[in-house]
């Protein structure tokens, strides 16, 4: 069978990347430039500035992914780009690049879920075993997914406010760690040790989540503590939260994949970098016998590898799109 080479395309927020991935699961090609040094003096991504580095880089990029792989245009059989959710003025600018080449070269254009690409970076490391579950954590997104088929999406729970990527970056705030909080907390709660009493969110049958109590319960103590003349242990306090965000995870997506008898769970997005996670999963996974698959770090975080994935499989689904295709602030994945 003929091989399948996409070039994909990824701007939703504040990395320019672009990847040839081969087949779906072979990366032949990625370049990503990210924006984080920028945005740091911010404390968060400021959407005009990303939008604005964006159509400075993306012809560069282009360019020196073509020359990594030492291919042209001519050996590309597909363009796919994340068209949403994101940033408006970010993915209008990938948008754009990619339905310019698809013009040009005559090639057709797939349309792909920033989600589905998150999800489908799992494909870069093992086969999808279904049914799966797969659990979606990272800055806008906290979501329980049951897959019976490639490409088809169950959306069974998820969160009510707060996403936890967002919980942990606010959280970083209150503790004054600089942006980009997540990391920096994960880092703390190695050393630190379980001490602050903070409250189980959304401790219930459901599979929904809630963020936003826990984050107010530390920003409250942070205060209180203050008042009373007391300095925070960061370390404790980051122990403490990411313990009890893990187990409140890890308890709702174990109780859903023996609900639903599953037999793969599968992390994506920038939170599934998360060590204490990785490890509660990993743990509760071999204990159930359940099969894990995990993306190495690199393509956690945003990136065009897991769009290129991702749309091999959706141009197998039929979704192929037209020059009007748009870009999509808000987008469920379906």
């Amino acid at each position: 069978m003929k091989d399948t080479y996409i070039l994909a395309i990824e701007s939703s927020c504040d990395e320019t990347s672009m990847s040839i991935v081969k087949n779906g699961h072979v990366e032949i090609s990625t370049v990503t430039l990210s924006q984080m040094d920028i945005h740091k003096q911010y404390g968060g991504v400021v959407p005009e500035i990303a939008s604005r580095n964006h159509i400075e880089n993306i012809t560069m990029v282009l360019d020196e992914c073509l020359e990594s792989a030492k291919m042209t245009m001519d050996d590309i059989d597909y363009i796919g780009v994340t068209y949403g959710p994101g940033l408006v003025g970010s993915l209008l600018v990938g948008i754009q690049c990619a339905k310019t080449l698809a013009f040009l070269y005559n090639k057709p254009l797939i349309p792909v879920h920033h989600i589905a690409g998150h999800i489908y970076a799992n494909r870069l490391v093992g086969e999808f075993k279904f049914p799966l579950m797969a659990l979606v954590v990272s800055g806008g997104h906290t979501d329980l997914i049951i897959m019976k088929e490639d490409y088809r999406f169950e959306y069974i729970g998820g969160t009510l406010d707060d996403a936890i990527g967002e919980a942990y970056d606010k959280v970083a705030r209150v503790m004054d760690l600089p942006y980009p909080g997540g990391p920096r907390i994960d880092k703390l709660a190695k050393i630190g040790k379980h001490t602050y009493n903070l409250p189980t969110p959304k401790n219930d049958n459901s599979y929904d989540f809630s963020f936003s109590g826990i984050k107010s319960a530390v920003i409250n103590l942070a205060h209180n503590e203050k008042q009373r003349g007391n300095e925070l242990n960061k370390e404790d306090l980051a122990c403490s939260f990411q313990e009890t965000v893990v187990n409140i995870l890890s308890k709702k997506t174990m109780k859903a994949i023996k609900e639903y008898n599953l037999k793969q769970l599968i992390v994506a997005g920038g939170v599934a970098a998360n060590s204490g996670l990785r490890e509660s999963l990993t743990k509760l996974c071999e204990e159930q016998n359940i099969e894990l698959l995990i993306p190495p770090i690199n393509y956690c975080t945003d990136n065009a590898t897991m769009i290129g994935c991702a749309a091999y499989y959706a141009q197998k689904d039929g979704k192929i799109a037209d020059l009007k295709l748009n870009a999509k602030a808000v987008e469920k994945l379906n």
